[in-house]
């Protein structure tokens, strides 16, 4: 499967999550949790991008009008990047009125309301204002995680709709499209045909979650107290060629490349089965050449530079 992400010197990368977003805002969250040196061991883990997820809110004031730190903050992060080599995929986690998850802003009308929409739209015009001219080295990502199937046909047009703006300004810059059940692969045949061929399918994996999320205190998809080893997971190769069947044969019918902006496993795991998870998902991501990027490079229950990880990490990173 052609890639045009590839074209763009991207295969593999690492999020950079709980930054710009999923925190408390603070200015020391906001200037200390990702310094350069974190930029600088990312690039030396072999990465060749780098995914920062960001909230509406570091750029946006309550009635809408924009914070020039917000976008300054930006600057900063993708001059980093392209100082250690890195491309970005930047990605808005929550816009006004939607949030994947039950924190903060979840399902607050933006699916249902004309003026959130018109209030994305324009965030997004006012980023491809702005970093349209770096189509070599950033892709943008519309948003994260849209969770319920009954948003569908709106999202579609809505996508249809952010694209053709952001054209005006960026119409090199690649941009990446998710589906409901928070970016299931499964959802991938209900997006429309891409508005052009700088259009990318966007999915996460986290599958099977009653493993990859064992004991994880946010969702109530799985038995908190459950612990399941690798072996008893069922968990193969051909798990993940099956998982991710339908999301390849519409890639492929719609000439369409894929990339996978999140996969993980939570940090109650044993290093040596996240190895083992991570080496049977790769295996699928390379023989199909999707573009991928794992989820996380620092806590968030998930972090691949956290301590646990030490003795393991030089073999797992052969595995991202």
């Amino acid at each position: 499967m052609i890639n045009i992400l590839k074209d763009m010197g991207m295969c593999k990368g690492v999020n950079f999550g709980g930054w710009f977003s999923q925190c408390d805002y603070s200015e020391d969250r906001l200037n200390n949790f990702i310094k350069e040196s974190d930029f600088d061991a990312v690039s030396e883990w072999g990465a060749d991008h780098v995914r920062i997820p960001v909230d509406y809110n570091i750029f946006e004031n309550e009635d809408g009008t924009y914070k020039e730190d917000g976008f300054q903050r930006i600057d900063s992060a993708f001059s980093l990047a392209e100082k250690y080599g890195l491309k970005v995929v930047f990605d808005l986690h929550k816009t006004a009125g939607y949030s994947f998850d039950s924190y903060g802003e979840s399902e607050s009308g933006f699916f249902e309301s004309d003026a959130l929409q018109e209030r994305f739209y324009k965030l997004w015009e006012e980023f491809a204002k702005r970093y349209g001219k770096l189509s070599d080295r950033v892709v943008f990502e519309l948003l994260n995680e849209v969770t319920d199937k009954a948003f569908s046909d709106t999202w579609n047009k809505i996508i249809k709709e952010c694209v053709k703006r952001i054209r005006v300004y960026a119409p090199d810059t690649i941009i990446l499209v998710g589906g409901y059940w928070n970016n299931s692969p499964d959802a991938i045949p209900d997006l429309e045909k891409p508005y052009d061929d700088k259009i990318v399918y966007n999915f996460h994996c986290y599958d099977p979650l009653k493993f990859t999320h064992q004991g994880a205190y946010w969702t109530d998809m799985i038995n908190k107290e459950e612990r399941i080893p690798f072996e008893e997971s069922g968990v193969t190769e051909a798990y993940f060629e099956e998982r991710f069947a339908t999301a390849i044969k519409t890639a492929e019918k719609n000439n369409v490349s894929l990339y996978c902006g999140e996969y993980g496993v939570i940090d109650i795991v044993s290093p040596e089965d996240t190895i083992k998870w991570y080496k049977c998902i790769n295996k699928v991501f390379e023989k199909y050449g999707i573009v991928r990027s794992a989820w996380s490079y620092k806590e968030m229950d998930f972090g691949l530079s956290d301590k646990r990880l030490d003795n393991v990490r030089d073999e797992l990173l052969k595995y991202l």
